[in-house]
């Protein structure tokens, strides 16, 4: 059974990517952001960044979300470092292929300045930007520039994971 992370930093878009690849492919979506404790959503809701304590419990759920199933999953998380996806492939204990959202500051900047409701505030994004470990060749990912539409993006993602 394929498993997949969206990951990417804050305002990548891996929630509304997330959810409609895992409908693309008759499969379960996860929200990263639902997996968290709740002190880890208050710490980033007033401004500060999480650190690597902060994230294992949380990295540990998300991998565990993805251990087991039958079904396809798709979970939507920052993954942001190597050592986080490779807590989340050792908990997920099968394959995982992670699809990195990327895009220019500017671009996410954009993005979260015109979204509403989230927890996540713009003072985070260059935190995000700054830990952030693009995957290497020798991890299965595929990254997916976000600077088109969410159909483009989604038709390349079933493309490049060889779904359609």
């Amino acid at each position: 059974m394929k498993h997949y992370v969206i990951m990417g930093v804050s305002g990548c878009g891996k929630s509304s990517v997330g959810a409609a690849f895992a409908a693309a492919i008759n499969g379960i979506f996860i929200d990263g952001d639902d997996l968290h404790p709740e002190k880890n959503l208050t710490k980033m809701a007033s401004g500060q960044p999480l650190t690597d304590e902060d994230r294992a419990p949380w990295l540990v759920r998300v991998g565990k979300a993805l251990h087991g199933k039958t079904s396809p999953v798709v979970v939507g998380c920052s993954a942001l470092k190597r050592r986080y996806r490779d807590v989340i492939r050792a908990e997920a204990a099968q394959p995982v292929t992670f699809v990195h959202l990327a895009g220019t500051r500017d671009v996410l900047l954009a993005r979260m300045v015109g979204r509403t409701g989230h927890f996540m505030p713009v003072s985070l994004l260059d935190s995000q930007l700054a830990a952030l470990e693009p995957p290497t060749s020798d991890e299965t990912a595929i990254t997916v520039d976000i600077d088109q539409t969410l159909q483009a993006i989604l038709a390349r993602i079933m493309r490049e994971t060889g779904q359609k």
